[in-house]
C-alpha cells in the first residue's frame, strides 16, 4: 500500500512542480540583447509559411536568449501554435513568452508611419522614402520613369499623383508599397474634390484640378487664403490672363535654379513659364493636399487680380494692376 502511494504520489509532485515551472517561465519576461530598448525593440520576421518550429527558431536567432524547443514546446501546449501569423514584429523589454504568443497570434506586427509631405515634389517625397530607415528601398537606382513603371502607371507623369498624407505600414515595408497606397488615395481624393466643383470654374477636367492645386499649394501656406488664391487664378483662366505664377517658374527650371529667381528666368520660356506662356502648366508641380484640391475646385468668389505676400504667410488681395503695384512696393520692396 504504501508502495502504491508513493507511485501516485511523487509522478503528481512532479507533475505540479513542472507545471508551476512552466508557468512561472511563462510569465517570466524573455531575455533581450542589450541593445534592444523601449524606444528600439527587436525586429524578427516570421515568412509566410512557417510552422511553429520554424517561427521559434527564427526568434531565437533574431538574438532572444531562449531555447528554441523550449519556446516551440509552448507554442504547442497553449493550443495556439496553428494560429501564428506571419509577419514583421517586435520585441520590447519584458515581454513574457504569453505576451509575444499572443502579439503573434493575433498578428500584431511592428508598425510604422511613412510621412509625404504636402508641397514636395514627387522627386523630393520618393527620396525621403528612399532613406526612410524604417522602409525597404526596392527603388534604388531607378529613375522616376521606372519608379511609375514599377508601380504599374508606365507613362503617368510622376507629379502630383501621390497623396500627402502619414501612412502606417509594417516596418520594412517596401517604399513601393507606400507609394500604391499614395497614388490610390490621390486618385480617391482628387474624384471626390471633382464631383464637389463648383459649376461655375473654369477648369475642364480632374487633371486641370490637380495642376492648379499644385499651384496652390506652393503659393501659399495659410489655410485662410487658399480658396481666394484659387479665386485668383480662376479669374485669370476665364479671361485668359496669364497666370504669372513663380513656382512654376523656378519648377520649369530645375536643377537650374539656385535659390534666387532673377528677373532674367521669369523670362526664360519653358513648358511650365507661367509669365511667357499662357494658361495652366503641363503638368503638376507639386503634392497637392485636400485642402488645396478642394480650393482649386471651389475657388472664392472674387473680383481680385492679383496677390502678394504680405511676408508673415499671409497675402495682400488687389483688383487692379496701381493696387497690386503699391501692395507690392509695400510688402516687397519695404517702400
Amino acid at each position: 500500500m504504501r508502495v502504491f502511494r508513493i507511485l501516485v504520489v511523487y509522478p503528481l509532485l512532479l507533475l505540479g512542480i513542472a507545471y508551476m515551472l512552466g508557468q512561472w517561465w511563462v510569465l517570466k519576461p524573455l531575455t533581450l540583447p542589450a541593445s534592444a530598448s523601449a524606444e528600439a525593440p527587436l525586429v524578427f520576421e516570421i515568412p509566410p509559411g512557417s510552422s511553429a518550429r520554424q517561427s521559434a527558431q527564427r526568434i531565437a536567432d533574431a538574438g532572444v536568449d531562449v531555447m528554441p524547443d523550449l519556446l516551440f514546446a509552448w507554442f504547442r501546449l497553449s493550443g495556439d501554435s496553428r494560429e501564428i501569423k506571419a509577419g514583421v514584429y517586435e520585441i520590447a523589454p519584458g515581454t513574457t513568452p504569453r505576451q509575444l504568443l499572443g502579439k503573434l497570434v493575433r498578428g500584431e506586427q511592428a508598425l510604422r508611419n511613412a510621412q509625404i509631405i504636402e508641397g514636395l515634389t514627387a522627386r523630393q517625397a520618393i527620396d525621403a522614402l528612399r532613406e526612410s530607415p524604417d522602409l525597404t528601398n526596392d527603388l534604388k537606382d531607378l529613375s522616376l520613369e521606372q519608379v511609375m513603371e514599377r508601380l504599374g502607371l508606365p507613362g503617368v507623369h510622376p507629379e502630383g499623383r501621390f497623396f500627402p498624407d502619414t501612412y502606417r505600414v509594417v516596418k520594412n515595408a517596401p517604399v513601393s508599397s507606400v507609394l500604391r497606397q499614395a497614388a490610390r488615395a490621390m486618385d480617391q481624393r482628387l474624384a471626390q474634390a471633382w464631383e464637389k466643383r463648383d459649376p461655375s470654374s473654369p477648369l475642364r477636367s480632374p487633371e486641370e484640378a490637380l495642376i492648379l492645386a499644385s499651384i496652390i499649394e506652393k503659393e501659399t501656406g495659410r489655410d485662410a487664403d487658399r480658396a481666394r488664391v484659387a479665386g485668383v487664378f480662376s479669374n485669370r483662366l476665364r479671361i485668359g490672363m496669364r497666370l504669372q505664377t513663380d513656382p512654376s517658374v523656378i519648377y520649369g527650371l530645375g536643377d537650374r535654379f539656385d535659390g534666387n529667381l532673377r528677373r532674367a528666368d521669369l523670362g526664360t520660356d519653358t513648358p511650365y513659364n507661367t509669365y511667357t506662356r499662357a494658361g495652366l502648366p503641363p503638368t503638376p508641380i507639386a503634392l497637392p493636399g485636400m485642402a488645396s484640391l478642394m480650393a482649386a475646385v471651389q475657388p472664392a468668389r472674387t473680383s481680385a487680380l492679383y496677390f502678394v505676400a504680405r511676408g508673415d504667410g499671409s497675402s495682400q488681395f488687389s483688383a487692379t494692376l496701381p493696387e497690386h503695384n503699391a501692395a507690392v512696393r509695400r510688402f516687397q520692396l519695404g517702400r
